[in-house]
């Protein structure tokens, strides 16, 4: 039975559409899964894909083999591999691997794919050793435990920069993520990964469990214990993941005993098998093998560095002190240097002003906001009248003096908000968010007019220029408009300025014809 959906939802789904770009599914996980769609039949073709891949056999037979999931003698082919274990776990193993092989990719940047996917798989494993350990039998809960932040990879494919910068303030704020998400872009990632394996058509089992994986309690009734597993999965593997893991871990043993009288040995071998089973299969993934210590190992190497220690309290405090104040000394200053590296890449070296690039993403910005909030963004287009004369009869460095001046004097002019480009040349670039056409309309005309009188002075000769200029307006009323036609109609009211007489703004409606 598919989740019963409202026009609320159908709008998120229809908003996570037009924002993000949902990847197709990998080949590979199509064939599989068109083999298993009738009920868990055609096992010889599951077989058979599998087996054609000689790799992802070799990975599957070593998940197999690796204790996760209950088998008895070794299993040495994938034919026994799915009588022994079953269709449906199978063929969740292999589309972990190709889905993780698929989501791999390195050139993202500012994203740490191998500390996702090595989260990940813990979380897996995490959600199927609980599974047992609470009797809980479901053959979908190592797949759904896996995928269940795979929304943050499709936010980050898409919103790059933006979304790095978001999970950046995260850790350092410990600020609840969904809630950051949601506030920033419309949605969260539980939301996003739900609609993406929605469309590739993977069952319920596996993607609602993912749509409520931080909110267990809201989960229909038939999904609410696979729910309430991955939220314990994901809290179980961020011991080994994140900071503060002590912590962690005495606050999920103490849950886990509250509500299924897990007493503390059961809870030490749980937590020492997710330790030992994640460093098995992370091999299995082609992740960094950098071995993820047992919960009692680093119970006993904290004690014995702490029999070390001969330290009074007041010491530990001070030196406890001393040393957070380094840290986030530190993590200042790293901030500082990112900060003035992207003011260094997103800065045009002459005026100061944003370059070409940064106005391409601050518009798809505006416009995804627009639309979001359903209210106006505005774009001028405007450059200097006959400045190549200018360059022709006072010089080059007379014109880069007429250039900043230009660009001193409209960032004075705007607000805080607004965005002010080198669009290219002596071309400017100016986005107004919250601007409607009047509003362009009155601040175009006193932007051409506060550039008439500026004033340049170059080897005792004062230089004046005037401007050429064209504005639109993307309003909530703009259907199907994009970003290209939006630039089209800018460009094309710039040349109608010049071909009038120049010295003016004109303004146009951007249409679909643009």
């Amino acid at each position: 039975m598919k989740m019963q959906t409202n026009e609320k939802y159908r709008d998120l789904q229809q908003l996570i559409k037009e924002d993000l770009n949902l990847p197709s599914p990998p080949a590979v996980a199509v064939q599989i899964l068109k083999a298993v769609k009738n009920d868990g039949s055609a096992l010889a073709e599951l077989v058979e894909i599998i087996s054609a891949d000689p790799a992802l056999a070799a990975k599957l037979l070593k998940v197999a083999n690796s204790g996760i999931f209950s088998c008895g003698n070794e299993i040495t082919n994938i034919s026994r591999a799915v009588s022994v274990l079953g269709t449906n776990i199978i063929k969740n193993i292999a589309l972990s691997f190709v889905i993780a092989a698929e989501f791999s990719d390195n050139e993202l940047i500012g994203f740490d794919f191998n500390y996702f996917w090595r989260s990940s798989i813990t979380t897996a494993v995490a959600a199927e050793l609980f599974s047992h350990l609470i009797s809980h039998e479901d053959d979908d809960i190592f797949v759904a435990a896996m995928l269940q932040d795979i929304g943050m990879l499709v936010i980050a494919m898409t919103k790059g920069e933006e979304y790095n910068k978001l999970l950046a303030e995260i850790d350092t704020s410990d600020i609840d993520l969904l809630e950051r998400e949601s506030n920033k872009f419309g949605f969260n990632h539980q939301q996003v990964g739900y609609a993406l394996l929605m469309s590739w058509n993977l069952p319920d089992s596996i993607s609602i469990p993912i749509f409520y994986h931080h909110q267990p309690d809201q989960a229909p009734e038939t999904f609410k214990k696979a729910a309430e597993i991955n939220s314990y999965a994901y809290h179980l593997s961020t011991i080994y993941t994140k900071i503060g893991g002590a912590e962690k871990a005495r606050l999920i043993k103490q849950k886990m005993a509250e509500q299924y009288h897990i007493d503390e040995v059961q809870a030490a071998e749980l937590l020492d098998n997710i330790a030992i089973k994640s460093n098995k299969l992370l091999a299995a993934f082609d992740l960094d093998p950098d071995e993820i210590k047992p919960y009692s190992q680093l119970l006993q190497e904290a004690n014995a560095e702490l029999a070390k220690l001969n330290l009074s309290s007041e010491q530990l405090i001070l030196e406890i002190k001393e040393s957070k104040e380094l840290a986030q000394r530190a993590t200042r200053k790293l901030l500082d240097a990112n900060n003035r590296l992207k003011e260094l890449v997103y800065r045009d070296g002459l005026t100061g002003l944003y370059n070409h690039r940064f106005f391409q993403e601050s518009l798809s910005n505006e416009i995804a906001r627009a639309i979001r909030y359903q209210s106006s963004v505005s774009l001028i287009l405007f450059d200097i009248d006959f400045f190549k004369v200018v360059n022709d009869t006072y010089g080059h460095p007379a014109g880069d003096l007429v250039l900043m001046n230009i660009a001193k004097a409209v960032t004075n002019a705007v607000r805080p908000c607004d965005i002010v480009a080198r669009y290219g040349g002596e071309e400017f670039a100016v986005i107004l968010p919250e601007t409607n056409a009047a509003g362009v309309k009155v601040f175009a005309a006193r932007l051409r007019r506060c550039i008439e009188g500026i004033a340049t002075l170059a080897d005792g000769q004062l230089i004046y220029v005037t401007v050429s200029a064209g504005a639109t307006t993307f309003s909530k009323y703009s259907v199907g408009i994009t970003k290209s036609i939006l630039v089209e109609t800018v460009d094309r009211a710039l040349y109608m300025s010049k071909d009038n007489g120049r010295n003016q703004v004109t303004i146009l409606e951007p249409d679909l014809i643009g």
